[in-house]
């Protein structure tokens, strides 16, 4: 066993992860920090012994917020996406909205972080549990066999889980039902007259994206359409519009898409016009999420609409039951429902 691993934690200090890490006690408080003054590869040395020791500064995190426990001031949520598209993204941005709405209840605040991959959203994690930054965290984004579920389950990480139950293990989970969302939308469409619908889906790892095919291939098999196809992307209106163009394109045209959000929707609404293609006169549009971008396009887009804002305000106030150890158990919010606008109608000929 090591000299850092004998140390009880009681007794490390700050003098201890200088040591360990090389450097002064004011370069350890400079990165702990998160401040300016240190490289990049110092802040990662420091940090590295921190984790190591297990060292908590009172300073970091033993402000109390009204529990008999105690918690930090602050919890954590790690997304991956590049910072310019998170911007673009109507759900986020409502989505922590709700978040903050309810940490400002509660004098808390959010640590958001952007990564690249699951892995360094381990790590991230990693570092902010075993240094006490974090009372908890949301974790978003759950993919199937998910190495973030049994990872951070291990470190005792007190979190809340956006995803499906079947796909998050142990952890308190909020979910929508977007199998029941994709079945209104289809029956939909097929009550207008569609046969042919295609979808423009998000990551295909990730677990909603999963659940929203199978949903779309089993109620067209259900209802004797013909077989949808479905196609995957990074939910940018770039990658949204690439696959509006190919299935537009395409020998077999669908006569209405349905979009995993507004961004690729608003994005499919200005290809099929580049294509000489009218909306809904030609092809039907639905987008998933129903931010205000589905009020200011012509024609309006039809969108599966549900309260994100809520959505986050909900996942946060479980995080706090699941912090404060009360009871808390995992559950469903609202079923998003199908707003149609001016985007949808009957395909061209079917009335004749």
């Amino acid at each position: 066993m090591s000299e850092s691993q004998a140390r009880r934690p009681g007794r490390v200090t700050i003098n201890d992860v200088a040591a360990l890490a090389g450097v002064s006690r004011g370069a350890v408080s400079l990165a702990f920090n998160n401040r300016p003054g240190v490289s990049e590869a110092t802040r990662e040395r420091i940090m590295t012994a921190v984790a190591e020791l297990g060292w908590v500064p009172s300073q970091a995190a033993i402000k109390l917020s009204g529990s008999a426990t105690g918690a930090a001031d602050t919890i954590g949520l790690v997304i991956t996406r590049p910072a310019r598209q998170l911007g673009l993204e109507p759900f986020y941005m409502e989505f922590i909205s709700g978040v903050e709405s309810v940490l400002e209840e509660h004098g808390c605040s959010l640590l958001l972080h952007l990564v690249r991959d699951t892995a360094q959203e381990i790590a991230v994690h990693h570092a902010w549990w075993q240094s006490r930054r974090i009372a908890g965290s949301i974790l978003v984004d759950i993919q199937q066999n998910d190495p973030r579920v049994t990872e951070l389950a291990a470190i005792g990480l007190p979190a809340v889980a956006v995803g499906h139950p079947s796909l998050t293990g142990g952890f308190t989970s909020v979910w929508t039902d977007d199998e029941a969302a994709v079945h209104e939308a289809v029956r939909y469409l097929a009550a207008l007259g569609h046969r042919r619908i295609a979808r423009v889906g998000g990551h295909p790892g990730l677990g909603h994206t999963m659940i929203r095919t199978a949903a779309l291939n089993a109620i067209v098999a259900e209802l004797g359409l013909e077989a949808a196809r479905s196609l995957t992307t990074d939910y940018s209106g770039e990658q949204g519009a690439r696959a509006t163009r190919s299935l537009l394109a395409s020998a077999q045209r669908p006569t209405a898409i349905i979009y995993d959000n507004d961004v690729m929707a608003v994005a499919g609404l200005s290809v099929a016009a580049e294509m000489g293609l009218r909306v809904p006169r030609d092809i039907s549009l639905i987008a998933w999420d129903d931010s205000q971008l589905c009020q200011l396009t012509h024609p309006t887009l039809s969108a599966m609409s549900h309260d994100v804002f809520g959505f986050g305000a909900d996942v946060t106030r479980r995080l706090f039951d699941v912090v404060h150890r009360r009871d808390v158990s995992s559950g469903p919010v609202a079923t998003p429902v199908l707003l149609p606008r001016g985007s949808s109608a009957p395909p061209r000929g079917s009335d004749d």
